[in-house]
This record gives structure tokens, sequence and C-alpha cells, in this order.
């Protein structure tokens, strides 16, 4: 579609809505001060202007970092403003019903019309809308402000039988699906780092989503994240996001560049990149395998590039095998099925939509609709995949109800 026609059209639903979204927000301020009125009238169409303008500009924001994180704020602001107005006019449409049925019964009873007169807004159900309305601003500028770097530390227990007693009480961090393109408060993200470190690990997984799209993001980050220490080192893999699929390249060479410059900073971060392969750890006589595969995925267009066949080559003499696999799908369609050897399997990948509900035992996201296996812990068996909410964020610049995840495990037979 052309997007001349296409920005007319989305601008033209947005001005109709809020147009409509209007004659009930009038009946809502009507007995407010003249000041208040005006300072809501600005804000209500404030709103819509940055709606229009996240139209405007996502093409020219969209072709450097710093721009998509600016549109990402843009564009937060636009969509809680479009969903608020949605919610404001349910209620209206409701209202509007409702006057409607009255309007009907006044012109089959002319006389109950002629005693009660036109039929005006309702005060309340207007008032319920502008309350709804809000929710969506607020909830989400909450999700920015105090979600978006509000790290969990999430405690888990491995029982594996099979476990060489040397490796009892090994203790591995687990993070993921980190976007650091997104980023927009290194100091908050530092603490987060801090977190890790605290724990003491004996080895740190990082289960893929390095970047959004380029290996630039990394620029001023490297020294950040390359602080990340702990005994046996940081074992990395890739998952969708780091292979630059998402966005134009001048030609394939470029995009291919673009990887290896991610390989490579990697690790020279100290990371230890595993791409379809192993590494046998050891403690004496005993052995431990990790394993880290390419991006695997069973859902929708992405891709299938890991090959656990050949990154299990070498993981006989280890009667424990963990897997890094960025995306969660790949548990069922392959390993459960094909790969008995494996004991646990770490991903990421689903973010926990940065949007859901975490209580106690209550736990609910949309993602759960899409991945079945989408946070926490999964059993199979004796065999366990678990799902980390990630660390960092990715459109939306921050996280409502499903806070990012520095997850601690600690292995026993």
């Amino acid at each position: 579609m052309n997007r001349l026609l296409l920005f007319t059209l989305l601008t033209g639903f947005v001005l109709l809505f809020d147009l409509y979204a209007f004659q009930g927000l009038k009946v809502v301020i009507s007995g407010w001060s003249s000041l208040a009125q005006r300072l809501v009238k600005i804000l209500f169409w404030g709103l819509t202007g940055i709606t229009v303008l996240s139209f405007v500009l996502y093409e020219p924001l969209s072709t450097t970092v710093r721009g998509r994180n600016i549109l990402a704020i843009i564009a937060t602001i636009g969509v809680a403003n479009i969903l608020g107005k949605f919610l404001f006019v349910i209620w209206l449409l409701i209202d509007d019903a409702i006057r409607g049925a009255k309007w009907v019964w006044q012109k089959l009873n002319p006389s109950v019309g002629e005693k009660e007169g036109g039929v005006s807004r309702s005060e309340f159900l207007a008032g319920a809308g502008a309350i709804s309305a809000s929710l969506p601003l607020l909830s989400m500028g909450w999700g920015v402000l105090s979600g978006a770097h509000d790290y969990q530390i999430k405690e888990r227990k491995l029982k594996l039988p099979n476990l060489p007693r040397a490796f009892e009480g090994y203790k591995i961090v687990q993070i993921s699906d980190i976007h650091v393109g997104s980023f927009w408060s290194k100091n908050a993200v530092k603490r987060g780092i801090q977190l890790i470190n605290d724990q003491n690990a004996d080895a740190v997984f990082f289960t893929g989503d390095l970047v959004n799209n380029k290996a630039e993001e990394l620029d001023g980050w490297t020294d950040v994240f390359g602080s990340i220490s702990a005994q046996d080192g940081v074992f990395s893999v890739l998952g969708n996001h780091d292979y630059g699929d998402y966005v134009p390249w001048e030609s394939e060479e470029a995009k291919k560049a673009n990887l290896e410059t991610l390989k490579t900073r990697q690790r020279e971060m100290g990371w230890d990149l595993l791409m379809n392969e192993n590494r046998i750890l050891r403690r004496g006589e005993d052995t431990l395998a990790i394993v880290g595969i390419e991006n695997w995925g069973a859902k929708g267009r992405f891709p299938k590039y890991g090959d656990l066949q050949t990154a299990m080559k070498g993981t006989e003499v280890a009667p424990v095998s963990l897997l890094l696999s960025h995306d969660p799908s790949h548990w069922k369609e392959q390993v459960l099925p094909e790969f008995p050897k494996v004991d646990v399997t770490f991903s990421g990948h689903t973010h926990g939509m940065q949007f859901g509900i975490e209580v106690g035992s209550v736990k609910w996201s949309p993602v759960k609709y899409f991945y079945p296996e989408w946070a926490d812990l999964y059993t199979e068996g004796a065999r366990m995949l678990y799902v980390n909410r990630g660390f960092g964020y990715i459109g939306y610049p921050g996280r409502f109800g499903i806070l990012p995840e520095i997850t601690v495990f600690t292995l026993t037979s």
C-alpha cells in the first residue's frame, strides 16, 4: 500500500476515533473550572498529536539505534493513547445504545417524550469511560519508569539424579534477551549486572538476543556486559534477533559481516559463544556437558539455524547435559522426542510479552496462547525446560507485571 495513503488512513481513523471520544470527555469536564477544562483538552489533543507523530516519524527514526529508541517512547505514548480512548469509546457506545433505546421508547410513547425532554449522555458512564481511558497510559508509563529495570532474582533447584558428586550444589545464573539496543538507562543496567555478579555463580548462561538487529548496538556496552564473571565463565548462544534478519541490508555480505562482528564482540567480552558445539566441564574425574546451539524455532517464521545433532557430539562422556537453546518451542518439537540425553534446556525468547500478571502462584500473560511454555520451569518426567523472562526489552521500552529476570539455579542430585 502507498505510504501516503496508509498514513492518511491511519491519521483519519485516529482523528475520527478521538472526535467521538471527545464528545464524552466534554460531559465529564463540563462542571470543571475553565483552566482545568483547557488543560484537559490540551492533554487530550496533545496525545492525539503524538500518536500521529509516531506515524510520520516511523521511517526516518527507524534507521538508527538512537532513532529507534526515541520512536519506541513516542510509539508507546501513541499506543497507550489509542488503547485508552478505545476503552473510553466502549463506554460511550454502551451509553449511546442506552440513549438510542430511550429515544425509541419516547418516540413510541410521545407523552413520555414530552414530559422528559431529550435524552442526554450519562455522566456516570462517561466518567467511567474517562477513568478507563487513563489506565493504559498510567500502566504503560509505570512499566517504563519502574518495571523496565526492576530486576527480579528467581532461585530454582534442579534435581538431576545422574549429577556427579563433584557438581553437587553447582550454581548457574541464567540471563536472556538483553536487547542492548533498547536500553535507555545505563546506570540501571549496571545495577542489574552487579546483581548477577553478586550471585558468585560457577557459570553464567546467556540464552540469546544480545542485540535487536545490529552489532553496532553494542557500542559503549561491551565493558558493561564484559564485566559479568563466573568461575567457569559465561556461556552464550545466539537468538533470532542476533542474525539481523529483521532489517534491510545493502548486501548479503554486509549482513554476514554484521553477524561475524557480533560473534567477535561477544568473544572479546570474554563470553564463550557456542555455535552448535559443547564444552565439557571437569571436576577431578567427574564431568558435566554444556551444549549450545544456534536459534531453532518451531513457531512461525523463526529460523532453524541450530544443529543439535552436531552440538551433542562428544557429550557421551558426561552423565548430565545442559542445553542452551534460545527458543522454548525447540524443547517439545525436537529436544524431548529426539535427544533423551539432554537433561535441562535453558531458553528465553518470549519476554513473558513484557506484560501480564504474576502474583504468588498466579501467572498469566497473553503470550501463553502462542507459547505454552512461556515462563519459569516445565517438566516432562525427569527432564526440564526453564524459560527465562528476559533481562531487557524490545518495542515497548518497559515491563508491566512480568519483570526482568536473573535466574539462579542450584544443581542437586
